[in-house]
């Protein structure tokens, strides 16, 4: 039980944080994104590939389990929307909530919390995949245009140009000199208390409306889709920390950068909206028991 209140309390306070900056103070929350997206966030990734000291076949069963996670999740959601003839914008919305989970903003301090630094290592090579997902192959769903648009947005993120050169420093053996890895360190331990405070002021403008049909949403990315992780996880051969890493980071709740994604390519942002919010809360009662059972 300790374990489980270390890992989720400390994430818990500092959103409340957000949340009470968010309705108490005048803090440009689009200015905080921007400061997240393009230096912090790339700087905890190089930073981490930096120093990372995965194996190589960790780093490829993880990206490949995301995948294939991914994979049936999608045709799961697709075989019943086909049987409930559900209609085509609600249909990219739930590809959107499933199957993009908040692995930065919470999933990064969480499995720092719960499983340490060998747990963050992992976390951020989990991130990547779905990263590159997120930015990459999202918007191709959601709007219909082709991959084309969706790899090219994908190339103009610093986060994955930061991924290709801690990489890069990592797989070389170069060390930065003048002790500038520990400027990129320290931008990436920022980055993690920035996210959880934007969390919180997202939480805050936004309307909480409870509804049958987001609340099955949010059982299912909470419930199912870590379950059907854990059953991957065990089949493509991952053990210990590396399938309670891909458990964990598949069980957070819908990613905020899913709604912008919806906003700009298409779906029903309503849907999204409302399934990060009850999402995230739930997320503060399933998530201790993930933890606990893993």
């Amino acid at each position: 039980m300790n374990v489980i209140l270390s890992a989720v309390l400390p994430v818990g306070l500092i959103i409340v944080i957000g949340y009470i900056a968010g309705q108490k103070l005048n803090l440009d929350q689009a200015s905080l994104c921007q400061l997240s997206i393009y230096i912090l966030a790339p700087a905890i990734v190089a930073d981490s590939l930096y120093r990372n000291t995965v194996s190589g076949r960790s780093v490829l069963l993880i990206i490949f389990g995301y995948g294939l996670i991914s994979l049936v999740i999608y045709g799961l959601i697709w075989l019943f929307a086909l049987i409930l003839q559900v209609e085509k914008d609600n249909r990219q919305s739930i590809f959107a909530v499933i199957l993009c989970p908040n692995n930065g903003n919470m999933g990064l301090p969480i499995t720092t919390f719960a499983l340490g630094d060998e747990g963050l290592d992992r976390a951020i090579i989990y991130m990547i995949g779905s990263s590159i997902f997120l930015f990459g192959m999202l918007p191709a769903i959601l709007s219909n245009r082709g991959w084309k648009k969706g790899v090219t947005l994908t190339l103009k993120l610093p986060l994955i140009w930061a991924m290709i050169f801690g990489a890069m420093l990592n797989f070389t053996g170069v060390e930065l000199p003048f002790n500038l890895g520990r400027s990129m360190e320290l931008l990436g331990i920022s980055a993690i208390p920035i996210a959880l405070i934007i969390l919180g002021m997202q939480l805050a403008q936004s309307k909480f409306v409870l509804s049958g049909r987001e609340c099955l949403l949010a059982v299912v990315k909470l419930g199912v889709a870590p379950a059907i992780a854990l059953g991957i996880g065990h089949i493509i051969g991952l053990e210990g920390i590396d399938l309670k890493v891909l458990v964990l980071q598949t069980a957070m709740p819908t990613a905020v950068n899913t709604l912008v994604m919806v906003k700009e390519f298409g779906g029903n942002a309503t849907i999204v909206a409302q399934t990060i919010i009850i999402s995230t809360v739930m997320s503060f009662i399933t998530l201790p028991l993930v933890i606990w059972l893993i």
